[in-house]
């Protein structure tokens, strides 16, 4: 099974939306069972955009080396369905799926794979991070450790209402406001987009959104305009308590799992200060972190480094991190 190829499975389907996940298998010689952990490693998009193929594969190949099973799944975009009920809870319900032995019965007729369900870690690039931080509280089994890769979180913070003038650059002007609005109007509510935050796009050789298509333009004009929070809760319910519900930082406490972020120092999507405030209630907690600071890198940085750079060799701090609590694969498992 290469990079290019990944097996894809059906995990989850609600109101018309049928969610999946790519699943990436380490090679292995053995004729018999092998236990591997699991790692769910999530696209970013600010919620509102990208898809499971829209991932650093380097990172995947990586963990894949390190005899790890990797799950990119998809998840709802918001703005059709809210942050807490769309991807936070599909994200939610694929560890679910894996903890109920689902994965592992995919995986018995694809050779001596075997997913080991006490080591499941999670990781994530800017919205991913977020989602996989959710994987860290308000559920009954929590993964076992988790990275954030310049997650968005700390929804209190002014920045979060606060406008980006190199962003709204990039629009055109008078965009029209029932243009946007058909964004809402897709139904069944879409798991995947053909653009990203992270510069890839599925029309061959673009590198960016493309604004005459509806949810390029929203998305890039919520984050444009400091809207984000609104549009993840749509019909202003920016004040609900459910957005206490969202924000890792609100939800760390002494049970949280052992986390570790990486954030570039030139991040002006999602400022370093954002996540230096969830370390600092991580170690307020007692929980077993650290942090990663990577000069020169602006958000987005994952998906445009090259293997074997500076960035490449400080971001796989976090991985190795989690090795260290999950561990390498793979085991003999028990007959």
């Amino acid at each position: 099974m290469s990079l290019d190829n990944p097996l894809t499975v059906l995990y989850k389907e609600i109101n018309g939306s049928k969610i999946t996940t790519d699943i990436y298998l380490p090679s292995t010689s053995s004729a018999s069972p092998q236990k591997y952990p699991v790692v769910i490693d999530i696209h970013g998009g600010a919620f509102m955009l990208g898809h499971s193929r829209m991932v650093s594969l380097p990172q995947v190949k990586d963990c894949l080396d390190r005899g790890w099973i990797v799950l990119v799944p998809n998840h709802r975009l918001c703005p059709g369905v809210n942050l807490l009920e769309g991807p936070m809870q599909d994200i939610r319900d694929l560890l679910t799926w894996i903890h109920d032995g689902h994965l592992n019965k995919v995986l018995c007729s694809h050779g001596a794979y075997s997913a080991d369900i006490d080591n499941i870690a999670a990781f994530g690039t800017s919205s991913g991070g977020t989602l996989a931080l959710g994987l860290g509280f308000n559920i009954p089994r929590p993964v076992k450790a988790i990275l954030s890769l310049y997650g968005a979180v700390h929804f209190t913070d002014p920045f979060w209402k606060t406008p980006l003038p190199h962003v709204a650059s990039k629009l055109p002007p008078n965009l029209d406001p029932g243009f946007l609005s058909q964004t809402y109007q897709e139904i069944p509510i879409p798991t995947d987009s053909s653009v990203s935050l992270e510069g890839q796009s599925e029309a061959e050789g673009s590198k960016g959104p493309n604004f005459s298509r509806p949810r390029d333009a929203f998305a890039f004009t919520q984050i444009a305009n400091g809207t984000v929070m609104d549009a993840i809760y749509p019909d202003g319910k920016t004040t609900d308590p459910d957005m206490e519900r969202i924000d890792p930082v609100k939800n760390v406490s002494a049970e949280f799992p052992p986390t570790w972020i990486v954030h570039g120092l030139e991040d002006t999507m999602v400022p370093i200060g954002l996540s230096r405030e969830l370390y600092g209630r991580l170690r307020e907690a007692g929980v077993q972190c650290g942090m990663t600071e990577v000069p020169g890198e602006e958000h987005t940085f994952a998906m445009l480094m090259k293997v074997g750079s500076r960035t490449w060799w400080l971001q796989r701090e976090g991985f190795d991190f989690l090795e260290g609590i999950i561990g390498e694969g793979p085991q003999t498992a028990p007959n």
